[in-house]
């Protein structure tokens, strides 16, 4: 593909930008502002001589100049809060800082520094960024979502209601916080433009005491509203979304138990939408699965499974691995269900709990008749089930035990365990304990980093089944090839792509999974599977999109946005494009 036709893309990112802000207020807009780095010229052209010290600064000098200023921040919220405001001051030098020390601050931008930041939310506050929408309005939302610009100006929405966050529970209004981190992540690790995204929250109330107690909470002083009146607000809200922005792709986070797998399956056939919680989840495990498979020559249609825990994770894990198997096989699902053996509090899931399963959890839900002991331990079931594969979600620390570990070891060469509940301390077992005490046989990944473990000599490298190495390139691919729905097919060609690059595959000592410093490089791989798919299925919009592998892939890169400064062309602002006038993203202005 020709350098002009990459460069004619949708998103393209070469060249400059026109920008019609001169002086202030140019150095008030985060998305075009360089602060130090404008050059002579720009100084010139946009009147800024006089507001800013005569050096002109690299953005490498830069860089330095705020990762000193964080670290004088002694603490992780202290760290959080300077780069919530960089991001208000300049977003390249933002992202660029994050880029740079990724591993170091991934936990102060995201979990877990940031779900203290949610739960101080209303105390924190200092300027609004996203969209607020509160079910005692809602005939506002349509006005509301028009503030954000037309049709073409916005690729991702991530909407959450706030019920279940980070680990933390209900925080209310503050779930506007998990909505913009999670979009930070698609731009860090897929480069989604960062001013063509919104950020929603969906404020239905709290059942949080201390909030509701509390005379600064932002949100609506009121107990969570459920049943009919709850679905009709999420219902309007989704179709008002799609007539202003039909070609956006909808991300959901962090909803509670009872809606999130019934919002995801109200709506997964009409639009683009993902739920993180349960598909991001189950894609990166089943990506684990798949290279842990390859190592011990074991065949994903034979394998016996069980999941430990069966809540959002846990469920949307099974699904996952549920769906490879009958794609690979040509099962149908159901018969597929027969491999994948659920625990919850409650037992081996038996179809004899009736209205204690939840509806995701009825199609794993095993007879009775087999299974004598209603309250069938986690060790029961390994004895009987001999499974290759032992995933945990159950935030019970150290449920794994070394005579479930060695009971499941007796029976495969080499025993599968994912203890994936997070934060570290939540862990069903440790990588150090599992690799002892299977005599270096078990294959492992987990839910939080974990430091490579010594086995007789070498190093053993732990991955960790981070969401971040698979959502963003599933939304990348989404958004360039204008997906009219995300299918389950979709999905395993992304897991697949993901996989392909695991270290695991030349190296059995490590890895399952690539490290996540490569991400940008993981994010094109999973968009090219995902758009291939989208093609495969007409289910794309995109007309221009490259047939050939290393086509499509540069055509990729060339619309991923990057943390550079673009030389910046004066514009008019007369008929100025709502980019040129700083009024595309998070701050979105009223559009006439």
């Amino acid at each position: 593909m020709s350098s002009s036709k990459l460069t004619n893309s949708r998103l393209s990112t070469s060249g400059p930008q026109g920008c019609a802000l001169m002086g202030k207020a140019l150095l008030q807009t985060p998305y075009f502002n360089k602060g130090m780095a404008f050059t002579k010229e720009e100084r010139d052209v946009f009147q800024l001589n006089s507001l800013l010290p005569a050096r002109v600064n690299t953005l490498e000098e830069q860089t330095r100049r705020a990762y000193e200023q964080y670290q004088a921040r002694r603490t992780p919220l202290g760290k959080n809060t300077f780069m919530t405001s960089l991001k208000d001051q300049n977003e390249v030098l933002y992202y660029r800082l994050i880029q740079e020390h990724l591993k170091e601050m991934f936990p102060i931008i995201y979990t877990p520094t940031e779900g203290e930041a949610i739960t101080k939310y209303s105390r924190l506050f200092r300027r609004p960024e996203g969209c607020f929408l509160n079910i005692a309005d809602q005939q506002g939302i349509d006005a509301a979502l028009a503030r954000w610009g037309p049709a073409e100006d916005v690729d991702v929405v991530i909407c959450s209601d706030g019920e279940q966050i980070l680990g933390i529970g209900d925080q209310g209004v503050g779930a506007i916080l998990i909505s913009i981190a999670k979009l930070v992540i698609y731009t860090l690790c897929a480069g989604i433009h960062p001013n063509r995204t919104l950020p929603v929250v969906l404020d239905v109330g709290t059942n949080n005491q201390s909030l509701l107690d509390d005379e600064l909470y932002l949100g609506l002083h009121k107990c969570r509203v459920r049943g009919p009146q709850y679905d009709a607000f999420i219902d309007h809200f989704i179709h008002v979304c799609r007539k202003r922005f039909p070609k956006a792709y909808i991300h959901f986070e962090d909803f509670g138990v009872q809606n999130a797998r019934r919002i995801l399956n109200r709506y997964t056939e009409e639009i683009a939408c993902f739920n993180d919680d349960i598909q991001g989840t189950g894609c990166v495990t089943l990506a684990a699965l798949y290279s842990a498979i390859h190592v011990a020559e074991y065949e994903l249609t034979d394998l016996r499974i069980i999941v430990f825990g069966a809540g959002s994770a846990g469920m949307g894990i099974a699904d996952q691995i549920r769906d490879a198997i009958a794609m690979e096989s040509g099962k149908a699902k159901r018969e597929a269900n027969n491999q994948i053996w659920c625990v919850d509090k409650f037992g081996l899931l038996l179809s004899s709990h009736g209205d204690k399963l939840t509806p995701a959890q009825h199609d794993y839900a095993k007879s009775s008749d087999d299974w004598q002991n209603p309250h069938t331990s986690l060790l029961d079931v390994v004895r009987k089930v001999k499974p290759h594969v032992l995933i945990g979600t159950s935030t019970q620390p150290r449920s794994f035990t070394q005579e479930i570990v060695q009971e499941m070891a007796k029976h495969v060469e080499h025993p599968i365990i994912f203890p994936l509940s997070n934060p570290t301390q939540l862990h069903e077992a440790t990588p150090q304990d599992l690799i002892h005490w299977t005599n270096g046989r078990v294959l492992t990944a987990t839910g939080s980093p974990f430091s490579p473990v010594e086995f007789r000599g070498s190093k053993r490298e732990i991955s960790e089944c981070n969401n971040s190495e698979i959502f963003p390139g599933i939304g990348l691919g989404a958004v360039l090839a204008r997906a009219k729905l995300i299918t389950p097919s979709m999905l395993v060609s992304a897991v697949k792509a993901l996989a392909a690059q695991a270290p695991a595959l030349k190296d059995p000592t490590a890895g399952l999974l690539p490290d996540v410093t490569n991400v940008r490089e993981i994010s094109v791989q999973v968009a090219a599977a995902v758009i291939k798919q989208a093609v495969h299925e007409n289910l794309h919009q995109e007309k221009h999109i490259p047939r050939n592998d290393d086509e499509l892939e540069a055509w990729i890169r060339e619309q991923m946005w990057h943390a550079e400064y673009r030389p910046l062309r004066k514009i008019e602002r007369s008929g100025a494009s709502r980019e040129a006038l700083g009024e595309m993203g998070s701050k979105g202005t009223e559009v006439a």
